[in-house]
């Protein structure tokens, strides 16, 4: 039994949070798309993100593998096929948006995912990089 004075150490906690890997397809695909001026410098991420509804119909044509590629990060814990797999959107199915890039940094910074976080800012500083040239 402690002393009075003597503090008691609390057990380990266990992180709740998700710890997200970062995607690799996502991130080539991003890298071509700015090498091949596929992005809008400009947009509303709030407007330009795509909805359900066109994360849907993009499934309707193309399998899951296409689908990940627009997303920066993988929950290794959640179902293969499913929507709740992939995080940190950066684009509309058919460009990357810079506001996407920025929203999704803004999110890993927030949530404490430092290793997405370090994949978007390599992807925005060869965006920058790429426009300046």
């Amino acid at each position: 039994m402690p002393s009075c004075g003597e503090m008691i150490a609390p057990k380990e906690q266990t992180n709740a949070m998700t710890q997200y890997k970062p995607n690799s397809a996502a991130k080539e695909k991003a890298k071509s798309l700015v090498k091949s001026h596929q992005y809008v410098v400009d947009s509303d991420w709030g407007d330009a993100q795509p909805s359900s509804d066109d994360e849907n119909k993009f499934l309707e044509t193309h399998d899951w593998d296409e689908y990940a590629k627009w997303f920066l990060a993988v929950d290794p814990d959640a179902g293969k096929h499913t929507k709740g797999r992939f995080h940190f959107p950066f684009g509309d199915f058919g460009r990357l948006h810079r506001s996407g890039l920025i929203a999704a940094k803004q999110r890993a910074a927030q949530n404490n995912h430092p290793k997405i976080e370090a994949a978007i800012d390599e992807l925005l500083n060869e965006f920058e990089s790429e426009r300046d040239s």
